[in-house]
C-alpha cells in the first residue's frame, strides 16, 4: 500500500508539474501560431487523449490517420505527411510541431503553405522536387483515394498527373521544380491551386 501510494504521489507530481508549466508553453504557442489560447487548449487536450505521452511516432500517426480514410490504404502518405510534420527530424512528431503544421495549413498565408506543401513534395529535402518524388507523392494520394473514386480512375493517372505538373512548373526544363518555380507556377495558375487542395484535405 505504501508502495502504491507513493506512486500516485511521483504520478500526481508528474502531473502537476505538466499542468504548471503548460501556461508558459502555449502562451509561447500562441505568440508564434495563429490559434488562440483557449484554441490551443482545446487542441491540447484532443493531442494528449490520442498521445498521453505528450509526442507521437510514425506508427501510432499511421493508425489514427488510417481512420479518416478506411476505403482506400493510407500509409504511404501517411509516411510523407508525417515526416513534413516532424521538422526537426528526431522521429516523433511533438504538440509543437502539431500546432506549427496546422497553423500554417489551416491560417497560413499562401506563400506559407505554399511553401509547406512544397516541404512535402520534396521528399529528400534537397531543394528540388523530381518527378519520381512527385510520383511517389501521386500514387499515395490515390491509394489512400481506394477504390471507390467516381468516375474509376486509370492505372496510369497519377504519371500523367505528374507530367501536367512539370509541364506547368518546370520552367526551364532541367527536369526539377524549385520552390521559387513552384510558387510561381502555384500563384500564377488557378489550376495548379488544386494541387495544394489535395494537401489540406487530407490533412
Amino acid at each position: 500500500l505504501k508502495l502504491q501510494k507513493l506512486f500516485y504521489t511521483v504520478e500526481d507530481e508528474m502531473e502537476m508539474a505538466t499542468v504548471r508549466h503548460r501556461p508558459e508553453a502555449l502562451e509561447l504557442l500562441e505568440a508564434q501560431s495563429k490559434f488562440t489560447k483557449k484554441e490551443l487548449q482545446i487542441l491540447y487536450r484532443g493531442f494528449k487523449n490520442e498521445c498521453p505521452s505528450g509526442v507521437v511516432n510514425e506508427e501510432t500517426f499511421k493508425e489514427i490517420y488510417s481512420q479518416f480514410f478506411p476505403q482506400g490504404d493510407s500509409t504511404t502518405y501517411a509516411h510523407f505527411l508525417f515526416n513534413a510534420f516532424d521538422t526537426d527530424h528526431n522521429g516523433s512528431v511533438s504538440f509543437e510541431d502539431f500546432v506549427m503544421g496546422l497553423s500554417i495549413l489551416l491560417r497560413g498565408t499562401v506563400q506559407e503553405k505554399l511553401k509547406w506543401a512544397f516541404n512535402l513534395y520534396d521528399i529528400n529535402k534537397d531543394g528540388y522536387i523530381t518527378k519520381e518524388e512527385m510520383l511517389d507523392i501521386m500514387k499515395a494520394i490515390y491509394d489512400m483515394m481506394g477504390k471507390c473514386t467516381y468516375p474509376i480512375l486509370k492505372e496510369d493517372a497519377p504519371r500523367q498527373h505528374v507530367e501536367t505538373f512539370f509541364q506547368k512548373m518546370d520552367k526551364n526544363k532541367d527536369g526539377v521544380v524549385t520552390i521559387d518555380e513552384f510558387i510561381e507556377s502555384c500563384q500564377k495558375v488557378r489550376k495548379i491551386s488544386c494541387i495544394f487542395r489535395n494537401v489540406r484535405n487530407y490533412c
